[in-house]
């Protein structure tokens, strides 16, 4: 059986898998519906969020009050499908290897593609993931077992409260990397450089103490292998808002799915705060 890693080249060819532009036009004709960890890696990614513009203001003000977990990237107008200042080319309808459609907060629909679903009143927020600062773990020499596995990376609700706005709350979601201590301690350093796109882990080591139980079942993304000595570093993640919009129950709003990503012309680097 194919690796995603393999099965990535096999799409985009070797040289395919770096063009955000490339990567983005396979998955608009529909030859690549997994996860985006790894794709583009110079690129950054982002978490989306579409929702009627009546709802737009309280999610902005939910965004704000939680920057770590919720960091915007950019927000649209009601009814544009298009995002220029990420890309000239985006089109969020058909853009994500895969969306959420959610009626009343329950997920009813798993498309790769929304154009059907359009309409004049969505307002589409992109939120920085933390797929983008991997690049940078990789430049500083920190391996990422999931990627390397060809996985989605784990994700997993905290008992770590966010702070309300109108109808939006809910617990943090984390995203975990297992690693040793010396690379941990690197890792916050490199990390703590890209406040846009969740910055500095916000836990280390034992997870029970955010409300984990067992690092084996996440409730998105895939279980990785984590050795005797190594432990597991948390990061705020982008699918917070997904937790929220269970607890709020809109009657209709779309996400992507967990780890599929929107990949936008921006670079990681463009990022970095120091």
């Amino acid at each position: 059986m194919q690796s995603v890693s393999e099965s990535a080249v096999s799409v985009f060819g070797p040289q395919g898998i770096a063009n955000a532009q490339l990567v983005r036009r396979k998955i608009r004709q529909g030859a690549w519906a997994s996860h985006t960890s790894g794709l583009a890696s110079d690129h950054v990614q982002g978490n989306v969020v579409i929702l009627p513009e009546a709802q737009a203001n309280d999610f902005l003000r939910y965004c704000q009050r939680n920057p770590k977990p919720c960091p915007v990237l950019a927000v649209s107008e009601p009814g544009q499908a298009m995002l220029p200042s990420l890309g000239d080319d985006i089109d969020i309808c058909s853009d994500l290897p895969r969306y959420r459609v959610w009626n009343d907060g329950v997920v009813v629909d798993e498309p790769t593609d929304i154009t059907a679903l359009w309409r004049k009143d969505l307002v589409t927020f992109v939120l920085g993931c933390s797929f983008s600062f991997e690049h940078a773990l990789l430049e500083a020499g920190l391996p990422l077992r999931h990627i390397a596995q060809g996985k989605n990376v784990a994700m997993y609700r905290t008992h770590i409260a966010t702070q309300p706005a109108g109808l939006f709350h809910g617990p943090m979601v984390v995203s975990m990397r297992p690693m040793k201590a010396a690379a941990a301690i690197r890792a916050v350093q490199v990390t703590s450089r890209f406040p846009n796109v969740h910055g500095a882990p916000v836990h280390l080591g034992n997870p029970a103490l955010i409300g984990i139980a067992d690092l084996g079942a996440p409730d998105y993304g895939d279980a990785v292998d984590i050795m005797d000595d190594e432990i597991p570093v948390f990061w705020a993640c982008g699918v917070t808002p997904q937790a929220a919009l269970a607890q709020a129950r809109p009657a209709f709003c779309i996400t992507h799915a967990p780890g599929a990503m929107l990949i936008t012309d921006l670079l990681n680097q463009q990022l970095a705060s120091f």
